[in-house]
């Protein structure tokens, strides 16, 4: 299933793993990333789960979502 994410949800993610990969993800950017899958699944009466998974693999395996 294919979520259509808003694109400051996916660029908050993007910054999350570019924090992650550099060894430094901050606190401030993880709650970010949370609070904006959580308030995204809610307004869109998704499990929050599914939103996370989604947003994940297409920051962190954009080929798999071009396929």
């Amino acid at each position: 299933m294919a979520i259509d994410l808003p694109p400051d949800l996916i660029e908050l993610e993007r910054s999350a793993w570019a924090e992650i990969q550099a060894g430094g993800l901050t606190v401030p950017t993880a709650l970010a990333v949370h609070e904006g899958i959580a308030a995204f699944a809610e307004q869109a009466k998704l499990p929050r789960l599914d939103v996370e998974m989604g947003l994940k693999k297409i920051v962190r395996h954009p080929a798999a979502e071009a396929a």
